[in-house]
């Protein structure tokens, strides 16, 4: 059995999450708010494209790579609170909006 080759990841080194230094947890919370500041790090990143197309190729399992949440190797559109929905939406359970590339908006899921 042959082994998966990926092409190097050259754009890591200018990602805004090493630059900064930011826990790897933040990317891989259930929590709205670290989620909400893994998106608003991805929004100022130079490597956001890549990154989101690599994590599509992987099917990467969970976590927020290229401003987009992943579940189950899909990319989905929301993250809600577990539970029933407010009726008036919560200001802290807003995520930042990231836009999707469009080449990359047909893999966009419903949650």
């Amino acid at each position: 059995m042959q082994a998966l080759q990926y092409e190097p990841e050259t754009w890591r080194a200018d990602a805004e999450c090493e630059r900064l230094g930011v826990p790897t947890h933040v990317f891989f919370s259930d929590d709205l708010g670290d989620i909400a500041q893994a998106k608003r790090i991805c929004t100022e990143c130079p490597g956001l494209v890549p990154c989101l197309e690599g994590a599509l190729g992987r099917r990467e399992p969970w976590g927020v790579w290229g401003g987009q949440i992943f579940r189950n190797g899909r990319m989905l559109a929301t993250k809600r609170r577990r539970g029933r929905p407010s009726k008036v939406p919560r200001p802290e359970d807003q995520l930042p909006v990231v836009p999707i590339p469009v080449h990359l908006q047909s893999e966009l899921r419903s949650a």
